[in-house]
């Protein structure tokens, strides 16, 4: 896995980076092809505390998890943990999506654990290209960016539709004409 990391108003030490290597290559595991396998680290201070940001994008779905702590080393820890468990938690609709597309980028041979589900806000607005897909694959992109809503281009209708969490811990579609 190639790893590419930055810092915002924070320099990036060859013992961060190090550190912040050596945990993102648990990851490899998941992958069948790593070595295409790009990963974005993001570290920045905000306040006091130290904010990790990790993005890994695939050729047909997007991790990306964000911790904050008041020690940036901690905070990798737990924002690599976190890609962890939600490749465990949607090891499933990963791997539907995956046979059903023929795709031989992720390896499901491993266990899935009992895992909380994570109930994270969104604090950032982001802009990105909008591509039709099916309301499961919706479902999927949501929950690995970590996000309580997802917008998209119902692949089905060809219209807008806003996917968001509810309180129940199912999910809503708006769909805008």
């Amino acid at each position: 896995m190639k790893i590419n990391t930055r810092g915002n108003k924070i320099v990036i030490t060859d013992g961060i980076k190090n550190h912040v290597e050596s945990k993102l290559k648990k990851l490899e595991k998941y992958f069948d092809n790593h070595e295409d396998i790009t990963a974005n680290v993001v570290a920045k201070i905000s306040g006091r505390n130290q904010v990790i940001e990790v993005t890994i994008p695939t050729t047909h779905f997007t991790l990306r998890a964000e911790e904050v702590n008041d020690d940036l080393y901690a905070a990798v820890d737990l924002v690599v943990d976190k890609l962890e468990r939600q490749i465990r938690k949607n090891k499933s609709r990963l791997e539907k999506k995956l046979k059903k597309e023929k795709i031989k980028e992720v390896n499901f041979d491993f266990d899935i654990d009992d895992i909380e589900i994570d109930n994270n806000k969104i604090v950032k607005r982001k802009t990105y290209d909008m591509k039709p897909m099916s309301e499961e694959e919706a479902i999927l992109q949501m929950n690995l960016l970590s996000h309580t809503f997802f917008i998209f281009k119902n692949s089905k209708h060809d219209n807008i539709c806003v996917l968001y969490k509810r309180k129940d811990g199912n999910y809503g579609i708006i769909e805008i004409d």
